[in-house]
């Protein structure tokens, strides 16, 4: 029963938040925060191989997966985080390893600046901090902030589709690794994401990725006072958080594992044997005790 990972939902601030739960809560914590379009379901291979050794917490943002889609919710990146860092109170999380992957970097990357006594160490998969970290697939996005026309909407609106949807677990990523991705998983995601009003909020949701940006100085100031250990890892043909970003880490955090894969944005898809590898390594090493 050890590797047996539990489906629940607590309220946090009279929102349902979904979240996937395994191994021992007397064992070091691991959050593992999503990314665009996907969900905790993302998680489960990586949940079930530590769940021995560790205990492994997969929350759903409001809107996304099986949590609840409130019609009035500050559907931001500040938002979401006030409410992630809120469930973790909720569930009684005290102290964590944290995963940060895409969406989840930024609105991971305020609960360490805003409660670094949390946070035991980081894990940094295609989820920027800095600026070279925009790849060219926020190339359209960045010219409508600059720009809003109409018709610069409708180009950014598209990727809010079920062939958009798709791209983000195949777009990049060399043919001979296609057979690794799992169909279910963007499916999932894009029959969560055709629920009434949800494309809308995805919309307004990635519109204010852009805040992300003026936080990036906070969060660099905030590794190099605390100089958490941290493992990141990219896949070098991620169209969406390009691999120059990797290396930027060390300016802050001299110590930091940096691991480039062949791989694109869904590493956890991909290139599973190496994820698992390095992730069990860098906790073994960084566990309280050791």
């Amino acid at each position: 029963m050890a590797k047996q990972i539990l489906h629940r939902t607590v309220p946090v601030n009279g929102t349902g938040i979904f979240y996937r739960e395994a191994g021992d809560p007397r064992n070091p914590a691991l959050l593992l925060l999503h990314g665009f379009p996907s969900s905790s379901a993302m998680f489960k291979n990586l949940m079930t191989v530590l769940s021995d050794k560790y205990h492994l917490i997969a929350p759903d943002y409001p809107g996304f997966g099986f949590s609840a889609f409130p019609e009035v919710f500050d559907y931001t990146f500040k938002g979401v985080s006030e409410c992630m860092n809120a469930f973790t109170d909720a569930i009684g999380l005290k102290r964590f390893f944290i995963y940060l992957h895409d969406y989840g970097s930024p609105i991971g990357m305020r609960i360490c600046i805003h409660h670094p006594e949390k946070i035991e160490g980081i894990i940094v998969q295609n989820g920027n901090s800095y600026d070279e970290g925009n790849g060219p697939g926020w190339d359209e996005t960045i010219a409508y902030w600059k720009n809003p026309t109409p018709e610069k909407k409708d180009k950014v609106y598209a990727f809010l589709s079920e062939s958009g949807t798709r791209e983000q677990y195949y777009l990049g990523l060399p043919e001979e690794y296609h057979p690794h991705i799992s169909p279910e998983l963007w499916m999932l995601d894009w029959e969560r994401m055709q629920r009434p009003g949800n494309l809308d909020m995805q919309y307004v949701l990635n519109c204010d990725y852009l805040s992300n940006f003026s936080m990036f100085p906070l969060f660099q100031e905030y590794f190099r006072t605390h100089l958490p250990p941290a493992l990141v890892i990219w896949g070098k043909y991620d169209p969406y958080f390009s691999v120059d970003e990797a290396p930027c880490y060390k300016r802050d955090l001299p110590e930091a594992q940096i691991h480039i894969l062949d791989g694109s944005h869904m590493l956890l898809e991909s290139h599973f044997d190496e994820m698992h590898q390095l992730i069990t390594g860098f906790l073994e090493q960084k566990k309280p005790g050791n």
